[in-house]
């Protein structure tokens, strides 16, 4: 059998991760998911993308809100408020024991990677989810008034302030989880596709491992990436606003050019299908359909259409 590799961030690229996992056998898929957006936050260790990506395999994520578990309740960020401690970061009572489960181990000794395995498998999720790294990688946000924590940009400022650049502390010199080296290295690996996340703060930090980006160029299977624009704008979070931010236009074709050197196909929108030929005159191919993940059943057509288009390179 081959196997295929997911990059994913956090809630588009969790849809589309639990897609695969829907269509493909568990042991043919390894999904390695940004660790940039970790952070440490009220005695314990958060990972934003991983618990978007396993809550929405586990079938626990709240589709409503967009993060976090279903059916939540807030009791315990109540009673911090009640004594003075933050609560710009809102952790919800159910999802709190991810985060205590999670730092524990880690305290115990445990990597993220062990940790992460740990807590997928005890939520009965198939597929190999792995962080990009064991090592510590922080996005940060350069503003006018500084460079910001990412969650302190993303959440506590709201995306706000205008950025200026963006860098990863911890790299270079972060290495690749052991899952991620091997699903590279895998010698029956037959595509890598890369889940609709943001690429400046969701997958930039995944390149900025050691090796990834150099393993990614000398791979010899496709690599498929979903546009996370429809109609030219994101659904959720700030790309246009970073795409101009940073000197970039707001359109498909600066999404493949930011993947030049790595991207063989992209797959967007119905509403950009203006795009396509644009996007094919810079040898990129491209594959139009509908990307908006209302539910399950758009998640499972997305995977089997970003499969097709990787057994078409």
């Amino acid at each position: 059998m081959s196997h295929i590799l997911a990059l994913s961030g956090g809630v588009g690229g969790a849809k589309l991760a639990a897609g695969l996992a829907a269509v493909l056998p568990a042991e043919d898929l390894t999904i390695a998911v940004n660790t940039g957006d970790d952070f440490e936050h009220l005695g314990v260790t958060i990972c934003p993308d991983i618990d978007s990506v396993t809550y929405a395999l586990a079938g626990l994520n709240d589709t409503v809100r967009g993060w976090g578990v279903v059916d939540e309740s807030w009791r315990t960020m109540e009673r911090l408020g009640a004594l003075g401690e933050e609560t710009w970061f809102n952790l919800g009572d159910r999802d709190m024991a991810m985060h205590l489960a999670r730092s524990w181990r880690l305290r115990a000794g445990e990597s993220l990677s062990e940790v992460t395995a740990r807590l997928t498998g005890a939520l009965g999720i198939g597929p190999r989810v792995v962080p990009m790294s064991d090592a510590p990688v922080r996005t940060q946000v350069q503003t006018e008034d500084g460079w910001l924590d990412f969650q302190h940009y993303f959440v506590r400022e709201q995306c706000r302030p205008a950025a200026r650049a963006i860098r990863f502390d911890g790299t270079p010199g972060a290495a690749m989880s052991p899952g991620l080296a091997e699903a590279l290295a895998r010698p029956d690996l037959a595509a890598v596709i890369l889940c609709p996340s943001n690429p400046f703060l969701s997958v930039d930090p995944i390149l900025a491992v050691d090796g990834v980006r150099e393993a990614l160029a000398a791979r010899k299977v496709p690599f498929v990436a979903v546009s996370p624009l429809v109609a030219g704008q994101s659904l959720k979070g700030p790309l246009g606003k970073l795409l101009g931010e940073l000197g970039r236009e707001n359109s498909n074709a600066a999404i493949a050019a930011h993947y030049a050197g790595l991207l063989d196909h992209l797959i967007i929108d119905e509403s950009d299908a203006a795009d396509a030929e644009g996007l094919r005159a810079m040898g990129i191919c491209a594959t139009v359909t509908p990307t908006v993940m209302y539910g399950a059943a758009e998640r499972e057509q997305l995977a089997r259409v970003a499969l097709s288009a990787a057994r078409l390179g």
